[in-house]
C-alpha cells in the first residue's frame, strides 16, 4: 500500500529497503523493530510497518488485518525479548507539531 502523500524517501522507508542501516532487534513479514538512534530510556526500540503509512490513522484505517496484526505481536514479542514485558510505555507521535519526525507510522517502546 502506497498512500498518496506517502514519502517514499523517508528514513524508516530507505531501512526497510535496506539502503540504510539499522541495529536490528527483530523482524517479521510486515513489521521490522530496531533500536532508536538517540534513545530516550534504557530500552528504546522503534517498531516500524513494513507498509507505506504515514501515521497511525493511515495504519489503522488502510492496513490489512495482517498486517494490523503482525506489527502487534512483533512489538509485544520485543518488549518480551528485551525482558520488559510487565513494564514497558509505548509512544505514537502523529503529526509534526505532535512530535512525529519521520513521517512513516512507527511506535517507540520504551522501558528502564
Amino acid at each position: 500500500m502506497q498512500g498518496k502523500d506517502y514519502d517514499k524517501e523517508n528514513v524508516f522507508a530507505k531501512i526497510i529497503r535496506g539502503e540504510l542501516p539499522c541495529a536490528k532487534v527483530a523482524d517479521s513479514e510486515h513489521a521490522i523493530a530496531f533500536k532508536d538512534l538517540h534513545p530516550q530510556a534504557r530500552t528504546h526500540i522503534l517498531v516500524v510497518p513494513k507498509g507505506a503509512y504515514r501515521d497511525i490513522a493511515d495504519f489503522t484505517l488502510n492496513a490489512s488485518a495482517a498486517e494490523l496484526g503482525d506489527f502487534w505481536k512483533l512489538a509485544l514479542s520485543v518488549a518480551v525479548m528485551e525482558n520488559v514485558r510487565d513494564n514497558f510505555r509505548i509512544i505514537a507521535n502523529t503529526g509534526e507539531r505532535a512530535g512525529q519526525s519521520v513521517p512513516h507510522f512507527h511506535i517507540h517502546i520504551l522501558a528502564d
